[in-house]
């Protein structure tokens, strides 16, 4: 066998399980990429993929609203961190993208960008690893948000760059299943890591296996960028690098202008309640007594939720978006609201510990569709430019709200957990009432 067999063999393989998995004739096409791209969109839609998921189980391993809440309370670190987890985990991503967008585009190749910033969060991760072993109280708390906020950071860097290497090398038919199917393997790979917290946690969670959870994550990082840094990038134009943030400055005005988007903005807003509130579930399950196996029902809950309810809210956002955000937002609301009861009535503390992650679970399914129901919502309010406007003028203003948001935190010491969820909840309720007032996105 020569060494072009060799070299041909596994490319014919991958051939067929990319021809497999879109179970399609005419599997190969070239739209809206380079045409000297075509040949390697399959080795590129495997190679994005496992990177994809990799990354995805990486982001379970370190969740801000899971594993992260449990490690500061095993750390003994006060509930005034907790609220700005969430907070600091998706603005921080969010915000920067507006200053480093413009000078990501203006280099030919982005894949390096990408991998730049999947080694950063790698080595962030690693740090908080050793944060967990080392650091205690208050230390732990401060250390933890700080790199937190490094490594979201950095994510932004994967998160522009990201978009730029798919759409420079996979067809535009194509993206959307690349997306489906590293969330359906990395949901079943969260799946099987929540079985085996559930198993081999015992009564209490240990900073090593928080340790061990952080330091597996970063594995993961590097090991995704070490497929990503395989992935076949053809030199891409260099025109158009503006400065994001004062195009975004620019567009600030449509939120004066145009009342339909002004008031989905602030039901967006208000609708941060569900993503913040998931924190404090963790934070109400430690407070019952319950044992640190609990940890791993979260983990199994977080997984289980998105790979069941994504494609049932992604029909009813077919029919109707705005009532899609209603439902939703409801569920979420109501949860908190409900557990802020059983706490007061003191039922978590008497056997009833067990319901937060039931609760989490549920909170993961609506704040699924809040996702879905708003997304699909923005994009069928305009076209074109106006929604390039909607899209860039509202992700401004969130990132803002949700860097704001975590100064909600400082009232978890005096209110608690139960009560921060019924303040979230109220939020939660007051999106709903306006939500009711949007009109139908045709």
């Amino acid at each position: 066998m020569t060494m072009n067999d060799r070299d041909t063999k596994p490319n014919q393989q991958i051939d067929r399980l990319y021809q497999f998995l879109l179970d399609e004739e005419d599997a190969r096409v070239c739209t809206d990429i380079p045409e000297e791209s075509c040949s390697d969109v399959p080795r590129n839609f495997i190679r994005i993929g496992a990177a994809q998921t990799l990354t995805r189980l990486a982001d379970e391993l370190a969740n801000a609203k899971t594993v992260l809440p449990w490690l500061l309370a095993a750390a003994g670190a006060s509930s005034f961190w907790v609220g700005f987890l969430v907070p600091i985990r998706e603005s921080m991503s969010m915000l920067p993208q507006l200053f480093i967008a413009g000078a990501i585009r203006r280099r030919p190749l982005r894949k390096q960008v990408w991998l730049t910033g999947a080694v950063l969060q790698s080595l962030a991760l690693i740090v908080l690893a050793f944060t967990a072993l080392f650091l205690r109280g208050p230390w732990a708390g401060a250390a933890v948000l700080l790199i937190l906020l490094l490594f979201s950071l950095a994510r932004g860097l994967c998160s522009v760059a990201s978009k730029d290497v798919v759409g420079k090398t996979i067809p535009k038919t194509r993206r959307g299943r690349l997306n489906g199917f590293s969330a359906a393997v990395s949901g079943v790979l969260t799946l099987a890591v929540g079985l085996l917290l559930v198993s081999w946690i015992g009564e209490s969670a240990s900073p090593a296996l928080f340790a061990f959870l952080l330091f597996a994550a970063a594995a993961l990082w590097l090991a995704s960028a070490w497929i990503f840094s395989n992935i076949l990038e053809q030199p891409g134009a260099t025109q158009g690098g503006k400065n994001a943030v004062d195009e975004a400055l620019k567009r600030l005005d449509i939120l004066r202008t145009d009342r339909p988007f002004r008031r989905f903005v602030l039901v967006r807003a208000l609708l941060l309640s569900s993503a913040l509130a998931g924190p404090y579930y963790i934070m109400l399950a430690g407070q019952s007594g319950a044992g640190g196996k609990l940890l791993g029902f979260f983990v199994l809950a977080s997984g289980l939720a998105s790979a069941l309810s994504s494609a049932f809210w992604g029909r009813f956002s077919d029919r109707s978006s705005r009532s899609v955000l209603i439902a939703a937002a409801a569920i979420a609301s109501s949860l908190g609201l409900l557990l802020f009861i059983i706490d007061f009535l003191g039922l978590l503390q008497n056997g009833l510990g067990w319901i937060t992650p039931i609760a989490f679970f549920l909170l993961a399914i609506a704040h699924s569709g809040i996702r879905i129901g708003r997304k699909t919502y923005i994009l069928d309010m305009a076209s074109g430019e106006r929604r390039t406007d909607y899209v860039a003028v509202s992700n401004t203003v969130i990132g803002a709200v949700l860097l704001l948001s975590g100064s909600l935190g400082a009232l978890a010491p005096w209110i608690g957990a139960s009560g921060m969820l019924l303040l979230l909840s109220l939020f939660g309720f007051a999106g709903v009432i306006l939500g009711i007032q949007l009109p139908e996105a045709e």
